[in-house]
């Protein structure tokens, strides 16, 4: 991961290196690790990321903020299985190294994985990296094709046959996401909510099932360190699941910002800086690798608005509640409204 994404600080609280590094130097057989020191990651709004160093190495170590969670969020033990059974495939993820499902070592449940050497794409490329259009190009299209490889991957084979359940996946996000609201809205956004009772009144019959990622995007991946055509790894499987595909592309195509557009205060959008190609090219590159009919784009385009617009919220509830790690982000009711907004924008077109 970048460095310049690392932010300096005592996270003895959070990490409890006294407890980590004993561990580590058990489970990575060396006593170097004894001798650690934790760096936040900045960039996470749900799970924390931390980078652990010691003179044995560096790895990153992910574990829920503090404080009372939402129910079903941040479930480190999915992130971790998820990883460990794409190991193997044209998928490309850290190995896990470390994994504590209980809160005995450090206080919650947390993972350690493998650090990958690549970059996080934010606001601004990398000095040097992916100068040219054709680079922009083949970046879009290395993150389509790793999406697609996540689609096209046999549950059964890699050992995640029951790691969700495909039937009736969109009514049950529709629900969940709903709940979600519900318990993390500090006031009424009438625009949330319309959107919402549309999405529910308007759900398309899913036509395949496969491993979804839940919130891919070009900063939840690292992009190879000199070749901008390959994703190193895929990050931040929190909200994997089984379910509709179209769920994934329709997020990817929320967060890609086109050339000309704004930034929104929660995403970066380095995509829309000249030369990256639009939303139309990725759709269309998706499209030719999987047959997958866009005659719904709409639907997932907007529950991917209501999606983020409760994403968004429980990250401004998290905020207040003082338990991300001192990071902010700014007021963002007013960021709330625009995407629901939008959401409901994109229904009215298709209509």
């Amino acid at each position: 991961m970048s460095a310049e994404a690392v932010g300096r600080g005592d996270w003895s609280d959070l990490v409890r290196l006294d407890r980590l590094g004993p561990a580590l130097a058990a489970a990575l057989e060396d006593e170097a690790w004894r001798d650690s020191s934790a760096d936040l990651i900045s960039g996470g709004k749900s799970n924390l990321t931390f980078e652990v160093t010691s003179p044995a190495g560096v790895v990153i170590l992910r574990r829920p903020p503090s404080g009372a969670l939402l129910p079903s969020a941040h479930d480190m033990g999915r992130e971790a299985r998820i990883q460990r059974a794409l190991r193997g495939t044209p998928v490309p993820v850290a190995t896990v190294l470390l994994e504590d499902r209980t809160e005995e070592l450090i206080g919650a449940p947390f993972y350690v994985m493998e650090k990958v050497e690549g970059h996080v794409i934010r606001s601004t490329m990398p000095p040097g990296y992916a100068e040219s259009p054709a680079d922009k190009v083949a970046m879009a299209d290395a993150l389509v094709d790793v999406l697609v490889a996540l689609h096209e991957a046999d549950p059964g084979a890699v050992g995640l046959a029951d790691y969700g359940r495909p039937e009736g996946f969109l009514e049950r996000q529709i629900r969940r996401w709903t709940g979600q609201w519900e318990k993390s809205r500090s006031h009424d956004v009438p625009a949330v909510d319309e959107l919402g009772r549309r999405l529910a009144a308007a759900l398309p019959a899913s036509r395949r099932s496969a491993i979804v990622h839940g919130d891919y995007r070009l900063d939840n991946c690292l992009m190879h360190p000199t070749d901008p055509s390959r994703v190193a790894a895929v990050l931040d499987w929190e909200l994997s699941t089984l379910g509709d595909p179209m769920t994934d592309l329709g997020l990817l195509l929320f967060y890609w910002r086109e050339p000309g557009e704004s930034e929104p205060a929660l995403t970066p959008a380095a995509t829309r800086t000249p030369g990256f190609p639009g939303r139309a090219h990725l759709a269309q590159r998706y499209v030719a690798a999987t047959g997958a009919d866009l005659g719904e784009l709409a639907f997932y385009e907007a529950f991917a608005h209501f999606k983020f617009a409760v994403i968004a919220q429980g990250i401004a509830a998290r905020v207040a509640a003082g338990v991300m790690a001192g990071q902010e982000f700014g007021d963002l009711d007013s960021e709330v409204a625009r995407i629901a907004a939008d959401g409901l924008h994109r229904l009215d077109q298709e209509g």
